[in-house]
C-alpha cells in the first residue's frame, strides 16, 4: 500500500495502559465512524505497515483508545508513539454531491461565473487559516480561498468546479 492511495487517519498521541494500549487524535469531524476497524496502516519508518485492531472505543470524543494485535507492552508501545496511521481512500465515507475531499478534486477544471476559465486545480494548501485551491493556469499560479461564499456548485461527473470570486481577484494573479 502507498501513502499516495491513502488518507491521514490521525496520530498516536501517548499511551493509555502497561498492556499496549494508545491514543489516537483522530483528524476528523466524525469520529465514530472510525470506533470499530478491524486494521489501519501506521508510518514506521516511512513504510505503511498494517496493524490489526483489537480493540477500540472513543476516549474523550477525540481520542481513540486503540489495543493492537501483538502490541502487548510499553515498549512495543513506545515504539509507535507519534506514528501516523493512515487508512485506504477507499474507506472515506461517501460525501454528498456538493461536498468534496481535498484530493478528489486534484485534476477538476475551475470556472468563474465573471472571468471564466480560471485553471485546473493541481493541490490544495491547507497549512494556512483558510484553505486555498492552488490553480494552475497556463504556469501561473492562482490562489483563490476555499470559501462557501465563493464556491457556487461542484460537478463531480464533470470535475469541474463553479465559483464566483469578487471581482479583481483572479486578475490579480495575471497583472504583469
Amino acid at each position: 500500500m502507498k501513502k499516495e492511495d491513502c488518507f491521514f487517519l490521525g496520530k498516536i498521541v501517548k499511551k493509555y495502559s502497561f498492556k499496549g494500549e494508545l491514543l489516537v487524535k483522530l483528524d476528523t469531524d466524525e469520529p465514530a465512524l472510525y470506533e470499530n476497524m478491524d486494521s489501519v496502516f501506521i508510518e514506521v519508518r516511512n513504510n505503511l505497515i498494517p496493524f490489526f485492531i483489537e480493540s477500540s472505543q472513543l476516549h474523550k470524543s477525540e481520542l481513540l483508545r486503540v489495543k493492537f494485535e501483538d502490541v502487548d507492552t510499553e515498549d512495543d508501545a513506545d515504539a509507535l508513539m507519534k506514528c501516523e496511521l493512515y487508512l485506504p481512500l477507499e474507506f472515506l465515507p461517501k460525501l454528498d454531491d456538493d461536498k468534496f475531499y481535498f484530493h478528489e478534486i486534484i485534476g477538476f477544471k475551475v470556472e468563474d461565473k465573471n472571468f471564466g476559465h480560471v485553471g485546473i486545480i493541481k493541490s490544495v494548501n491547507d497549512s494556512t487559516a483558510q484553505s486555498l485551491f492552488e490553480i494552475d493556469r497556463d504556469g501561473i499560479e492562482i490562489l483563490i480561498p476555499m470559501n462557501d461564499e465563493f464556491i457556487s456548485k461542484v460537478d463531480k461527473q464533470n470535475k469541474t468546479i463553479f465559483v464566483t470570486t469578487p471581482q479583481g481577484l483572479i486578475d490579480l494573479y495575471l497583472e504583469e
